[in-house]
């Protein structure tokens, strides 16, 4: 055997320490590296197939370790009704979000996942969670000050609650605010737009912060930000022009000239991006014909350029399969169109091999410039860097206490009290009805809405559409939240749908009725007619023809109720108030004032309809802004 000499020896050893040290040491793993030179690095060391499963995004349904780790997933997310079990814990969250996590991590790079939710008015998928009033009435909370100043501070204080809730069950990323400015309210998706008038959505773009947390100074405009493990990331969507499509049909065509677009529809992202907002998603509807999860020019040009956004953009559910009619007639089509389009991360919850498959075919024959795919991964790497999931990439329960916590409740409680909208109090207006006095002989609740938790949530509660009953969480309805503040003596009858002779017969003092919508989402609550459902408009009749009421209308925007004015002595739009009933009372008595103010027109007859502030012929039966007050009653 020939002996090696120690000169070469000593150089071998020098090298193999050298190589071991460059092991262990990762730029991208470091948090004292700057942003970028993690970006570089890690990207630099990146196949094209775990760049391309960056993109993916996968339902928890057909997610595993397994999966992970195979086909390098960047993202899972939890549709609606998507849960780990019924009623599930936080703890049961945190376990199945870390086991999905830790497939990730034992991947080469080890990039961990990132894992996505709706909660579009507080963590509204689990059970037990505070469930806050839909935007619709979160708009109607807005303070004027001299009519020059909007301020926003309570739903900032309800995406801080949101982001802890939310991290209670190990998952980083919400995909909220929908930043709609719904200008038609027979779309189905209205409740989930904060007002008609841009200037108050654009406002309401303070729940950003209130999620992710507030920027440094000095923070560079248009780069994502989360501040630590107690926010979360946030979505602004659905770019651009959702709310504005012909008679409200949900998915369906915006018709507007381009200025009309940027002043009603764009603002809000606007103001989002300035605020540090991490991702956007695209919108299923189409601008003047041309589907938006096709749009280059409104994605890469408007949004991506000229609006300087460096988050990523994420596809909505199945979003590319739908730009063909039918959906998915031509697959590979709208992969090139959604990614060349300027889509980063694309929701595919089910065929994800199909897209994968695809994706990478067209790269590798240069249909989809490679130079589109590092732009996707290095925005996609970069929030999760910005994140810190690599150096936090597993949930602990030290937040599990935070979720449905009473300081949340009490927080949802006071946005209900702030949402509520006195339509009409009294006939003359010199002597109002309310407040109510909590001294009565016998009252009467009526309606359908009085003792339903579920239609008083309204959709995005538990299961995607909602869930009619008192089963689906924990909360108060009204009814309970009335009996609770009256006083012990008075007797509260609560009966339905009553008739009209058992009204008159039985000698009630007031009566308060609570009726509305079902729930619903999205297309579902599409309705071109939005009339209260039987047997609504008969108990305002039957009980409201018999004695003194106050009519309650819980719905997801204004609904016909011309007909029934006269007969109603107050009247109160309560919108979709969430889990805290009690906040209805606590005004209805006279505990807290009446304040609200219409975030919406409420039109006359549906053949109005779109009408909105400033229209030539605007002719509503409550203008923008309407609302009358009340003062608190002294104990």
């Amino acid at each position: 055997m020939a002996r090696i000499p120690i000169a070469l020896l000593g150089l071998l050893l020098f090298y193999f320490w050298a190589a071991m040290a460059e092991a262990k040491y990762m730029k991208y793993k470091d948090p004292k590296q700057p942003l970028n030179t993690r970006i570089k690095d890690l990207m630099s060391r990146m196949t094209l197939e775990e760049k391309i499963g960056q993109m993916v995004q996968i339902d928890r349904t057909v997610a595993s370790a397994e999966v992970m780790k195979k086909y390098l997933i960047g993202s899972i997310l939890s549709g609606g009704g998507s849960v780990p079990a019924k009623q599930a814990s936080a703890e049961t969250w945190i376990e199945m979000v870390n086991d999905f996590q830790k497939g990730c991590l034992s991947t080469r790079l080890g990039i961990p996942m990132i894992y996505g939710i709706d909660a579009v008015h507080g963590h509204n998928n689990v059970y037990k969670a505070t469930i806050f009033p839909h935007n619709v009435g979160l708009g109607a909370t807005r303070q004027h000050s001299f009519d020059k100043e909007l301020d926003p501070e309570l739903v900032k204080r309800i995406g801080a609650a949101t982001a802890l809730e939310v991290r209670a069950t190990g998952i980083p990323y919400v995909f909220a605010p929908c930043i709609a400015v719904c200008r038609d309210p027979r779309w189905g998706r209205c409740f989930e737009s904060y007002s008609e008038d841009p200037k108050v959505v654009r406002a309401m773009t303070e729940i950003v912060p209130g999620l992710q947390g507030d920027l440094p100074p000095g923070y560079q405009k248009g780069i994502p930000y989360v501040a630590g493990n107690k926010k979360v990331a946030a979505c602004a969507k659905h770019y651009v022009g959702d709310g504005g499509t012909t008679e409200g049909i949900n998915e369906n065509n915006t018709v507007i000239s381009r200025h009309g677009l940027l002043s009603i529809h764009m603002g809000g992202y606007y103001t989002s991006i300035i605020k540090g907002v991490s991702t956007v998603m695209i919108s299923y509807s189409s601008w003047n014909g041309k589907k938006m999860h096709a749009n280059q020019e409104l994605i890469t040009g408007f949004l991506k350029n000229t609006l300087r956004f460096r988050g990523f953009v994420i596809s909505d559910w199945q979003g590319i399969d739908r730009i063909t009619s039918p959906p998915h007639a031509n697959y590979s089509y709208s992969i090139e169109a959604g990614i060349k389009a300027g889509i980063d991360m694309i929701m595919v919850p089910y065929n994800y091999t199909e897209f994968i498959d695809g994706l990478t075919y067209q790269v590798k024959s240069k249909i989809i410039p490679m130079s589109r795919i590092d732009d996707a991964v290095r925005r996609i790497l970069r929030v999760k860097f910005v994140m810190g999931l690599f150096e936090s990439p597993l949930a602990d329960h030290s937040l599990v206490h935070e979720l449905g916590s009473q300081v949340h409740r009490e927080l949802a409680r006071e946005a209900v009290r702030k949402s509520l909208v006195l339509l009409k109090n009294g006939e003359p207006a010199d002597k109002p009805l309310l407040p109510l006095p909590k001294k009565a002989p016998k009252i009467l609740v009526a309606g359908t809405h009085a003792d339903n938790l579920g239609n008083q949530c309204g959709g995005w509660t538990i299961e995607w559409q909602g869930l009619s009953g008192n089963n689906l969480t924990s909360g108060t309805t009204i009814l309970s939240a009335i009996k609770k503040t009256v006083d012990p003596k008075t007797e509260v009858v609560y009966k339905e749908n009553p008739d009209l002779s058992y009204v008159k017969s039985s000698k009630f003092s007031y009566a308060i009725v609570v009726v509305g919508e079902p729930p619903y989402a999205e297309t579902f609550g599409d309705n071109l007619n939005l009339t209260i459902p039987d047997p609504g408009p008969s108990i305002i009749t039957n009980v409201c023809g018999a004695v003194k009421c106050v009519v309650i209308v819980i719905s997801g925007r204004p609904l016909v109720i011309q007909p029934y004015v006269d007969q109603i002595d107050a009247l109160v739009a309560a919108w979709l108030p969430g889990t805290e009933g009690q906040g209805v009372a606590d005004v209805l008595f006279g505990d807290y004032g009446f304040t609200g103010k219409l975030s919406r027109t409420w039109f006359r007859t549906v053949e109005q309809l779109p009408m909105n502030v400033g229209d030539r012929h605007y002719d509503p039966l409550f203008p923008f802004g309407f609302g009358l007050t009340t003062e608190p009653t002294k104990a």
